[in-house]
């Protein structure tokens, strides 16, 4: 499926103006006789006002160009989500409390997420804690401490440490057919792609894994020592944080290469497990159809 790439400076011009639009109360204002004063806030047109509410967190671009691409990213799943049936938000930071509020799924496509301030900590973790699901994207697992990520994700990455691929063939060994996320998927390559090894895994309880590889022979993988590894790359974990409710994670290794995001293959199953760890219908947002659009009224 090939999609055409969305400008994103006017989303981050409206993403600036947030936070004086959410002062605002979203319905007007009434003068002592009744009548509105001011008009509604404008809803967004072909918007699932019931849809599952999506959190997309981003960050600026880095590495070679078509790589680790997380501004577009945020500018083409937002459109693709909301077109899926989702009310979507995002941003280029850690979303606060408040901004968590609501929230079915935290998605994130970010490298190193696991430098984290203690309120960003503490709001994500508030957020798990309530049964908050988290989809992570490739470097999203990484930080200085993999075991807290492992916590999270079911798997952590080292930040620091030479235990990736770079551009490696990662061809997929589908381990669970049966598992709905994994519907309509093959053991397909992608090529090229990123995989890491010398992960931190989750134990008690551990992942469920959907997908895994062999690390490809390339000369980080060499350095590293990770070639001929077998390695997930597609994963669930789901967990309880004491006291509080249980809470979802969905993994997707790869995304080192951003045009892999639009392989029809790819994104049906990360829109699967967005669903599922939002604890909604695995198919929800897949089988999702937007309602026609009016038909404008004929120019005389």
């Amino acid at each position: 499926m090939i999609r055409t790439a969305i400008k994103w400076a006017p989303l981050l011009a409206c993403m600036a103006l947030a936070p004086a639009l959410s002062a605002q109360s979203p319905t007007a204002a009434i003068s002592g006789s009744g009548v509105p004063t001011g008009a509604e806030k404008p809803r967004i047109p072909g918007q699932n006002l019931a849809g599952m509410h999506v959190y997309l967190r981003a960050g600026l671009k880095t590495h070679m160009p078509g790589q680790h691409d997380y501004p577009q990213w945020l500018a083409d799943w937002s459109k693709v989500l909301t077109m899926h049936g989702a009310v979507v938000d995002g941003s280029f930071h850690a979303p606060s409390a408040q901004e968590l509020e609501g929230v079915d799924v935290l998605v994130v496509y970010k490298g190193d997420t696991g430098f984290m301030t203690p309120a960003e900590r503490a709001a994500l973790n508030d957020f798990v804690k309530r049964g908050g699901g988290i989809v992570a994207f490739h470097d999203a697992m990484c930080g200085p401490d993999p075991a807290e990520m492992a916590a999270l994700l079911g798997g952590g990455k080292k930040h620091g440490e030479v235990n990736y691929t770079l551009d490696a063939n990662v061809t997929y060994k589908i381990v669970d057919p049966a598992s709905p996320i994994m519907k309509g998927m093959t053991n397909l390559t992608l090529n090229p792609e990123e995989s890491f090894y010398r992960m931190t895994w989750a134990s008690n309880p551990a992942i469920h894994v959907l997908a895994t590889t062999v690390i490809d022979d390339t000369p980080s993988a060499r350095q590293g020592g990770g070639v001929g590894q077998v390695v997930p790359q597609i994963w669930t974990y789901e967990h309880t944080v004491a006291g509080g409710k249980p809470a979802r994670a969905f993994v997707w290794m790869q995304g080192h290469e951003y045009a892999n995001f639009a392989n029809p293959q790819i994104e049906a199953m990360l829109l699967r497990g967005i669903a599922w760890a939002g604890h909604h219908p695995v198919d929800e947002l897949v089988d999702y159809k937007q309602p026609p659009t009016p038909e404008r009224p004929k120019r005389n």
